[in-house]
């Protein structure tokens, strides 16, 4: 029977390897190619931004929810799907990726992070009227 030997750097390599993979396997988002019939979507309504009681906290696409990232809530647009929001009243715009559901309040249609929402807003106002546009 022949012994076989592990050197130092061949155990340091094994271990790499395994840890390389199992950090893939946890992924929370994969890259998605969106439904061209999406693209130029538009939707008019008011939008909000979330209470940091939800930091950290799982989206519905299993990312951690993240106030200070460019992300948002629609109802329906596809997780990974690029919006491009605008503040209707003074134009300012925030581009921002899907990865949750909601707003489920009446009249609105899209909910951001804060930071996405200062870049539009004043976080004062709490809602503004917007329109989304979908970019990519």
């Amino acid at each position: 029977m022949k012994k076989t030997r592990f050197t130092c750097s061949g155990i340091v390599f094994i271990f790499s390897q395994i840890l390389i993979i199992g950090i893939q396997g946890c992924a929370s988002h994969s890259v998605h190619k969106l439904d061209s019939r999406w693209v130029g979507y538009t939707e008019k309504g008011k939008a909000s931004y979330y209470s940091m009681k939800f930091q950290f906290r799982r989206t519905a696409s299993g990312a951690r929810f993240n106030n200070y990232s460019m992300t948002a809530a629609h109802k329906k647009l596809p997780f990974g799907t690029k919006v491009l929001v605008t503040n209707i009243k003074n134009g300012k715009k925030a581009e921002v990726i899907i990865n949750d559901r909601g707003p489920f309040i009446k009249g609105r249609i899209i909910d951001l992070t804060r930071m996405a929402f200062s870049k539009i807003e004043n976080l004062k106002k709490g809602v503004t009227a917007v329109e989304i546009k979908v970019i990519d």
